[in-house]
């Protein structure tokens, strides 16, 4: 018997593309992760990719953002357009948990830490900070923010 050239083509570049696209993809958190190791994946892939890419990649559909002088920020496309009408290439925002707490059901829980915001071009600190992030976990076992808030400055140490 035969096999047709025609056939084999199609399905040859079909298995192709679907290699090259799973190769390609960006490695999610594993859903085995803590909220802190999943907080650190998302810090990471804000220095690497921008603040605007790793919000948009943390956030489940129903996030909130607290800002300061602002609204609420609710709900994914809100999140979406608020962030993409701001450009984040100027400056690198990166953060570090602190502590994590999960409810008792295991589908809930929140982090807090420090955040510091730098100069892309210099480099230098243009400020620091404290942040709470509230994570819900998803069907599939990974940690997405349900709600974020932070605020300016950390003060002296005593």
């Amino acid at each position: 018997m035969k096999t047709s050239t025609s056939v084999l083509l199609p399905a040859t570049a079909l298995i192709v593309i679907t290699l090259f696209v799973a190769c390609n993809s960006k490695k999610q958190p594993a859903n085995s992760q803590t909220m802190s190791e999943t907080d650190r994946y998302y810090s990471a892939m804000s220095a690497k990719e921008g603040m605007n890419a790793a919000f948009l990649a943390m956030f489940d559909s129903a996030g909130v953002i607290l800002r300061a002088n602002h609204m609420p920020i609710v709900g994914f496309d809100s999140i979406r357009a608020t962030l993409l009408a701001e450009s984040d290439t100027a400056f690198t925002l990166t953060w570090e948990p602190l502590f994590e707490k999960m409810a008792a059901s295991g589908e809930l829980g929140y982090t807090y830490g420090t955040y510091q915001l730098k100069d892309k071009a210099s480099d230098s600190l243009m400020g620091v900070g404290k942040y709470a992030t509230i994570w819900i976990k998803q069907a599939d076992g990974t940690w997405k923010a349900i709600l974020d808030t932070g605020n300016p400055g950390l003060g002296e140490k005593k």
